[in-house]
């Protein structure tokens, strides 16, 4: 275990329907779903009032329609929530050095050596919490304890609107109480096969060998071992590079033509590459996205072993995997497009062509 770190994992409240909510008083107070429409699309986020009948993120918006008759679905914007965001990481590094964004709404901080040298971590998570409500009238949870693991944990612990503090010598059977759907880096199919192993709660996890786990999670199994005894030894990492770059939207009517498919992916291609741009990467591998009428998913792929560089190249093969599905057997509703498999930062987006393509289905 590392000794003496001062973690915290701070965690807005329903981000994008806070804000929503924040800038519409007309939605304070009523269930709210950012995203999707009544017909179409998918929940991005869920105002605590829907969460009450059981709408969710990435719930289907059909599925929570039926949850909730009354919900209320508002089209994201994504500029306010990115606005909003900066000026919450500004806060953050008033404090820090060290902080590890994980998304818009989340990030860890270790303020073990806090700039403010405030001796307490609670007390730095409280100022800091009051700091976003005082500048952007949004509430924040946080959960402070010695690892990364912990923290996120505690985040959820008194949401929303509260902390929670797990000190060192209460980690370990703080751990063994929760079940293991709990545990941040266990999904649903892994909590799944745990269950179906007999392992339900910490405790349980706990009473298995690093052989075992090993044997039936693989490269996971240590990393399993070492959080059903409360450790992680993760460091935080400021300034984390991201490893893709995405956009994907449903369509409210289907799409059914090669020209609609082609501009769609175009727009969408436009929003990857600009962001792709400004960050100075660089990714080897393309991906385009299609989920039909029925629901049924295909991606179509193509890898370079170099980066890609150049705009108009990558643009073409995006609409050529576009094309590859034609002629079609069913509409479509949703496209995306995604960059992946990034390089250290490239020097420069030039112009230069990419060869030896792969392509895979």
């Amino acid at each position: 275990m590392t000794d003496g770190r001062k973690i915290i994992h701070v965690d807005m409240d329903a981000f994008f329907a806070s804000v929503e909510q924040r800038d519409n008083p007309e939605l304070r107070g009523k269930p709210v779903a950012v995203g999707g429409s009544r017909e179409r699309g998918v929940v991005a986020a869920a105002s605590y009032e829907a969460r009450v009948f059981g709408v969710r993120s990435a719930m289907p918006s059909v599925t929570a329609r039926r949850k909730c008759a009354d919900l209320i679905f508002v089209k994201p914007r994504f500029d306010v929530y990115k606005s909003v965001s900066r000026d919450i990481r500004a806060i953050f590094a008033e404090y820090s050095p060290l902080v590890e964004p994980l998304s818009l709404d989340e990030a860890y901080l270790d303020v073990t050596h806090n700039l403010k040298n405030i001796r307490y971590a609670t007390q730095v998570a409280r100022e800091i919490r009051r700091r976003i409500f005082d500048q952007t009238g949004l509430t924040a949870s946080a959960g402070i304890s010695y690892n990364k693991f912990l923290a996120k944990l505690g985040s959820d612990q008194r949401k929303p609107n509260g902390q929670y503090t797990i000190v060192p010598e209460a980690g370990p059977a703080f751990v063994e109480k929760l079940p293991v759907e709990r545990f941040h880096g266990v999904g649903p199919v892994t909590a799944a096969k745990m269950n179906r192993l007999g392992i339900a709660t910490g405790a349980d996890l706990k009473a298995q060998t690093l052989e075992f786990l090993q044997r039936q999670f693989g490269k996971a199994g240590p990393h399993y071992y070492a959080i059903a005894r409360g450790e992680d030894e993760r460091p935080v990492v400021p300034d984390r590079k991201r490893k893709s770059s995405g956009s994907e939207t449903t369509f409210a009517q289907d799409l059914t033509t090669l020209p609609d498919v082609e501009r769609h992916l175009a727009r969408l291609f436009d929003e990857v590459w600009s962001h792709v741009a400004r960050g100075g990467n660089a990714g080897r591998t393309v991906t385009v996205k299609i989920k039909y009428s029925d629901f049924r998913i295909v991606t179509r792929s193509r890898s370079a072993p170099e980066p890609f560089t150049d705009r108009a190249t990558v643009e073409a093969h995006v609409l050529a995997l576009g094309r590859s599905v034609f002629p079609l057997d069913r509409p479509i509703r949703l496209l995306g497009v995604a960059l992946s498999n990034f390089d250290p930062p490239a020097s420069a987006m030039a112009d230069t062509p990419q060869l030896d393509l792969l392509a895979r289905a």
